[in-house]
């Protein structure tokens, strides 16, 4: 099947959400609703989807959300403790990434997937901010699915920076945000719908 023409953001001006320590900018449209169902449908079925397993408390814990790892065949991850191989690009996601480094100026050679069934899933706070990543390049993050409430909280003054993100949007982070910030998606009962999350990254090479 072939993918909608990618049509840019009548409004190219993003929202700044963060003014100090990092920049964080969010599109709240960033593909019209065709092509963000599109991609919705084509990612959730043209993926291995598994279980994740995190380290808490020196145990690991397997979490009711799904991941997925693709990148580039060097990217392996590292993540809590559990290493990831990447899968193979597929071509909806080749295009999100081609897209993406046009409107940031920056090269991703991994993404990280994740797939919430319910508004019960959600991630706390945390840094993206493993040894693997390259910390001068931006995370830049695509939603699909259920609109989720998304929130960075400053790791000093705890000062809390909320944003709801829609089907369709992108969320860029930039250098220094993983430094001073920790970000959540929230849980909530009121959401039903399933939500998948794409984090594109920049892996370095191992030495």
């Amino acid at each position: 099947m072939q993918s909608p023409l990618f049509d840019p953001p009548e409004s190219p001006d993003p929202i700044c959400l963060l003014e100090r320590d990092g920049r964080a900018e969010y599109f709240s449209h960033f593909y019209k609703a065709d092509e963000s169902d599109h991609f919705f449908e084509s990612l959730l079925h043209s993926l291995i989807w598994k279980t994740d397993q995190i380290n808490m408390f020196g145990k690991l814990v397997t979490t009711a959300r799904k991941v997925a790892w693709v990148g580039d065949p060097e990217c392996r991850y590292t993540y809590s403790g559990i290493e990831k191989i990447p899968q193979a690009w597929t071509e909806e996601l080749l295009q999100i990434k081609h897209q993406l480094e046009a409107v940031t100026g920056f090269s991703y050679n991994s993404c990280l997937l994740n797939l919430y069934h319910n508004g019960n899933e959600g991630m706390g706070w945390h840094s993206d901010n493993e040894k693997e990543l390259d910390g001068t390049s931006p995370i830049a993050s695509i939603s699909l699915g259920a609109r989720r409430k998304f929130a960075f909280r400053h790791k000093q003054d705890k000062t809390t920076v909320p944003v709801f993100l829609e089907h369709g949007s992108l969320l860029i982070m930039h250098a220094p945000v993983q430094d001073y910030w920790h970000h959540s998606l929230l849980k909530t009962k009121a959401v039903t719908n399933p939500r998948i999350n794409l984090t594109f990254r920049k892996i370095l090479p191992r030495i």
